[in-house]
């Protein structure tokens, strides 16, 4: 274990293992610094790691590669932000934004799926692929809560995008009056589910595709046929296969904010099935947002947007506290870890006080937490010993946890995705811890 503080070039990011408490019998040390904005980590068939940079630091996503002198870049040129990594057949599959793109073995780049609905807030996430032999990714939503407004500044870029449903659906009607971005003395209605300043009306029609929003898409490894198998998530950001071919989701709860701010929203995890509705922009945590503790302070109690729903949606397997920001996980096959299936999965933590409605920014999430898979508890793994980011207690400990990967040495990885300065991502202040059982 290593126990001495150290430095991230002259940034000076201070890092310290013993700020961050691990279980009896385990230990944390760094395993690689300096990088940017690390997202996601994988390895190839030959025990080689890789780490995604999203890209979010110099608008250029890249894929890097362990060597003996460091991380090197094998494939630059993705559009931020890069979501992830996976190796597949001796391909790369990358996900960045609008496309997936494959990396050949030698070099070369094939875009296999493009024109994807993330114009938006969020983004189409990391592939992985079942035992089908299909490729399967999470697909974000262009808004907070089904409605496009002042707080979606991708409007100026994008003046006509907005969500897509995956099923056709009827409108209640609902509209949502703000000012125009250019014009602070001129108002404007917005419908759920179109552009901004375009109205909706009671009883109008909404033709569900395939490339909806807030969705669970699958395709053939060439990017062919791709398919719908679920929708009404928010922005679910990873997912994965478990042992018994199971499909599961780390799913965001929707933020106070926008049009439709909503109060209390929980981030899932959810078991991802066909043919499902898993709630959004109705529901959060599987219950209505027209329940009292949905309604933010000051605001108006949220109203369903939809006049009927696709089903009743399920319930998640579990809930994290609004705003953890779950992120990257994954499944433990190993005993000699801990009990078999249970999830280890990185929490980011709360971004910033829009999120909130302006309040302070809740003491959730900058840990990795497990979940007991058998019960849905949650509890945490590993955790700053102040329970807030290293950069608000000036400690050495977790700053922004985004992937928690497994490799083959029963050793759990986990990337944090670096310091933050006035929104802007640092460069060269990304971290890989090392998690060891000990005994």
């Amino acid at each position: 274990m290593i126990n001495k503080e150290m430095t991230t070039n002259s940034l000076s990011r201070r890092l310290n293992p013993e700020d961050i408490l691990v279980p009896h019998g385990f230990e944390i040390d760094v395993f690689a610094t300096d990088l940017t904005t690390p997202i996601n980590i994988t390895f190839t068939e030959n025990g080689e790691m890789l780490v995604a940079d999203s890209g979010v630091a110099d608008g250029n996503g890249k894929v890097l590669k362990q060597t003996e002198n460091g991380f090197s870049v094998i494939a630059d040129g993705f559009n931020p932000p890069l979501t992830g990594i996976t190796v597949y057949q001796g391909n790369i599959y990358v996900a960045h934004r609008r496309y997936v793109t494959m990396i050949l073995p030698d070099g070369t780049k094939k875009d296999i799926i493009e024109g994807l609905p993330s114009n938006g807030d969020h983004h189409n996430n990391r592939v992985v692929f079942g035992r089908d032999g299909k490729m399967y990714f999470g697909q974000g939503t262009a808004t907070n809560s089904g409605v496009v407004g002042l707080d979606n500044d991708w409007v100026k870029e994008h003046p006509f995008f907005h969500d897509y449903t995956g099923s056709d659906i009827t409108l209640k009607g609902q509209n949502f009056t703000t000012t125009t971005f250019s014009d602070g003395n001129q108002e404007v209605d917005t419908g759920a589910y179109s552009p901004f300043g375009v109205p909706s009306y009671p009883g109008e029609k909404v033709n569900g595709i395939v490339r909806a929003s807030g969705s669970i898409l699958r395709a053939n490894p060439d990017g062919s046929d791709l398919e719908l198998v679920a929708w009404g998530l928010r922005n679910p950001f990873r997912i994965h296969f478990d042992s018994y071919d199971r499909l599961f989701a780390a799913n965001h709860g929707m933020d106070v904010r926008g049009s439709r701010p909503v109060a209390n929203s929980p981030d899932e995890f959810q078991w991802i099935r066909p043919g499902m509705w898993y709630g959004f922009p109705d529901y959060t945590g599987g219950l209505p947002l027209t329940m009292p503790q949905f309604k933010p302070e000051n605001e108006e109690q949220p109203e369903f947007l939809f006049a009927e729903h696709p089903m009743q949606p399920p319930m998640p397997v579990t809930v994290f506290p609004p705003h953890s920001a779950t992120m990257g996980f994954s499944f433990n096959e190993k005993s000699a870890f801990g009990p078999i299936g249970d999830v280890y999965i990185a929490e980011f933590g709360a971004d910033e006080p829009i999120t909130t409605g302006g309040r302070l920014l809740p003491l959730v999430g900058h840990r990795v937490s497990r979940i007991d898979m058998q019960t849905g508890e949650v509890f945490p793994f590993a955790i700053n010993r102040g329970g807030l980011p290293a950069s608000l207690s000036n400690s050495g400990g977790f700053e922004r946890p985004i992937d928690a990967v497994f490799g083959e040495e029963d050793v759990l990885y986990v990337a944090d995705f670096g310091l933050f300065s006035d929104e802007a991502a640092l460069p060269n202040t990304g971290v890989i811890w090392r998690i060891r059982k000990t005994g």
